[in-house]
């Protein structure tokens, strides 16, 4: 798996959360992280959470840290799986950068009650995605929440120590699969 932060400002809108857009918009191909900074606001014509469109809910923030993860070959289930995994290391890096009293529920973080992420696992054709972001700011948020300022945690550093453990992770997984043997 590869990784690359992205320098520019990119707007999350939904339409990112498509195959292929880690390598036709910025070089990687095959399974990949992209980590980018930019407000969000999905419309309900690129929401893919049938809970959300249901509830007729807002997804949108005015300052987030995104994440993008493609990875080819991967069922629902195991991308709603990585989708997990990657929300609980994320929690994980933020105590390990100082900050106390982060909560997991399922693939969203929680601080002082404050929504701190929001996630999604869908699967396409040709590979599995998953949108995970963080609430820099608190601007432009549709319900209570918190953000990396509130934790003094630099947004750079965060997605970096995140992203690269993830593909650390990745690669174990992998390895460890190829290193049993089968039984009869």
């Amino acid at each position: 798996m590869k990784y690359k932060f992205i320098n520019e400002k990119i707007n999350y809108d939904g339409t990112q959360l498509k195959s292929l857009y880690a390598y036709l918009h910025h070089g990687l191909l095959g399974d990949s992280i992209i980590a980018f900074e930019g407000a969000c606001d999905v419309s309900f014509d690129h929401m893919v959470d049938g809970e959300d469109l249901l509830a007729g809910a807002a997804i949108r923030g005015g300052h987030m840290l995104h994440f993008i993860i493609e990875e080819f070959g991967v069922s629902m289930e195991l991308a709603v799986t990585r989708q997990r995994l990657f929300a609980a290391m994320a929690a994980e890096q933020l105590a390990a950068l100082g900050a106390k009293g982060i909560q997991r529920s399922g693939d969203d973080l929680y601080f002082n009650d404050g929504k701190l992420s929001i996630s999604i696992a869908t699967v396409s054709p040709a590979s599995s995605l998953i949108h995970f972001a963080v609430n820099v700011t608190n601007e432009n948020t549709p319900v209570k929440t918190s953000a990396l300022r509130d934790l003094g945690i630099a947004t750079d550093r965060f997605a970096n120590a995140l992203a690269l453990a993830f593909v650390k992770e990745i690669e174990s997984i992998k390895e460890a699969c190829c290193k049993v043997k089968w039984v009869k």
